[in-house]
């Protein structure tokens, strides 16, 4: 009795499980893969089984039901070997699908990590290609801001050294300097640096085909130094380096029109290690720079033979004024003083100096007409007749004949054709009046009949500077601008 007793308290806790078992397998009914679905259904069947075998053991065990136990216990074991055949056959078939998965999921791990080191190499690749870029752009900028600089500078100081300004951080050095070539002495000679500590690189003078620059300047070639502490290479200024701690040096030539203008030295403190693309932004900031040292060359030139050419121009217009008071020994210094005269009215009437250039040149010719004057009636010594003055009056005329063709004296006309009008329209030769009669003019004439009165001629002795004084201001308005007589009155107080 005891022994049922225990028998029935084992199996009711077995029925327990097997319930159990059997309402969470129905909740995976929806999950279960569609080929594992008929083992999954049998194993369920076999649970259904188990629970009614022990239901059944429990009703037999608990009511002395006559049945042949030994049948019941066999049919249970059967089902369990066949439940734990079917256990085992879902349970290989789920590690069968876990292992491909794991091993899919490896593969697919093993991808993406191609997948990302492939990535990273893409990632690494654009940003250097950004990089680049950007490199790129900046020295495109530079470029341009150089070429604008050497279009709107043409003082060689400044422009070399803005360029410096902005070629250095973008060749990313520590210094560098560029050297002139001096055509006379064949010698390459300090113009400017940037970057330096000290000021050697300021005292250096090389010729051409001796020392790094020069051989870079005779054999037009790039010249390239690393390790310069070192002596075995051909960099001589071992001052410099001690003095600066220079390890790495390049020398280009710079070459305009094919002449050398100079060299560009470059100096860094350590190995430099660039690339090709760097060397070819040296090559094209150098092209630059061998521009607007030409640019300025040129410039200077053109503005020295300007200089010359005006020289030469007023030398000849001086000449041409000595030759007329060659002429005529009683004006001889005329010119001169009525030139100086006039200057120092236009000075005070406050004409611009481009002006005053113009007016002393026409100060100059006021009387280049009396070349066309005959002796005869040029040097008369008594009074001239009614024909004879008709004729020297035409003087105004010859002088804007001869020099109206010169587009270099044209804006110096107005005082020799000009000078002999007068305020109140009886002047010759064209009779013009007040404002209309060149201000040049009415300023000259006023010097001229000053110095003529003051002068000692064949028909006056000279007049005293008071009477002068006074005769001019007796004539303001009536020949003279009555504004200009005030003028020249303070002038020559």
């Amino acid at each position: 009795m005891q022994l049922k007793l225990i028998s029935i308290l084992l199996v009711l806790p077995g029925a327990f499980f097997l319930l159990a078992a059997i309402l969470r397998s129905k909740r995976m009914d929806g999950v279960i893969p569609p080929d594992m679905e008929f083992k999954w259904r049998a194993l369920s069947g076999l649970m259904f089984f188990f629970f009614a075998g022990y239901i059944s053991f429990l009703i037999i065990q608990a009511m002395d039901v006559s049945f042949a136990l030994d049948l019941l216990v066999g049919l249970v074991f059967f089902g369990g070997g066949m439940f734990v055949f079917m256990v085992i056959s879902l349970t290989r078939a789920t590690i069968l699908r876990i292992v491909a998965g794991e091993k899919s999921l490896a593969e697919v791990n093993q991808a993406l990590r191609v997948k990302n080191v492939d990535m990273e190499k893409e990632i690494t690749a654009r940003r250097h290609a950004e990089t680049q870029a950007g490199a790129r752009l900046r020295r495109v900028e530079t470029l341009h801001a150089i070429d604008l600089l050497i279009t709107s500078s043409l003082d060689l100081q400044v422009t070399m050294r803005v360029f410096l300004e902005q070629v250095i951080p973008q060749l990313g050095v520590d210094a560098a300097a560029i050297l002139l070539l001096n055509r006379h002495t064949q010698t390459l000679e300090f113009e400017v640096d940037q970057g330096f500590r000290g000021s050697a690189i300021q005292k250096f003078r090389e010729r051409l085909g001796a020392g790094s620059a020069g051989i870079a300047a005779m054999e037009r070639r790039v010249v390239h130094l690393q390790d310069l502490p070192k002596k075995e290479n051909d960099f001589s200024r071992y001052d410099l380096v001690e003095e600066e701690g220079f390890v790495d040096y390049i020398a280009v030539p710079l070459i305009a029109k094919g002449q050398v203008r100079g060299v560009l030295e470059i100096f860094h403190r350590s190995s430099l290690g660039k690339e090709g693309e760097w060397f070819d932004f040296l090559n094209t900031v150098a092209v630059q720079a061998a521009m607007a040292i030409d640019n300025a060359n040129l410039f200077n030139e053109l503005q020295m033979s300007n200089s010359e050419m005006i020289l030469a121009y007023d030398t000849t217009i001086e000449g041409w004024a000595r030759a007329l008071e060659l002429r005529d020994q009683e004006t001889q210094g005329h010119t001169q003083r009525v030139t100086d005269i006039t200057l120092q009215m236009a000075e005070a009437k406050g004409l611009k100096s481009e002006q005053l250039v113009h007016i002393r040149r026409g100060a100059l010719l006021h009387d280049i007409g009396k070349m066309g004057i005959s002796d005869d009636i040029l040097l008369k010594e008594g009074p001239l007749t009614e024909e004879e003055q008709n004729i020297m009056k035409r003087h105004p005329v010859y002088a804007f004949e001869l020099l109206s063709p010169i587009t270099y004296l044209q804006p110096a006309l107005d005082i020799p054709y000009c000078h002999h009008e007068k305020w109140d329209g009886t002047g010759y030769p064209r009779g013009l009046s007040g404002e209309s009669i060149p201000l040049a003019a009415r300023i000259f004439a006023i010097a001229d009949v000053w110095d003529a009165l003051t002068s000692t001629r064949r028909y006056h002795p000279a007049w005293s500077r008071e009477n002068a004084a006074a005769h001019i201001r007796s004539l303001a308005g009536i020949h003279f601008d009555p504004e200009l007589v005030a003028l020249f009155d303070k002038i020559i107080q």
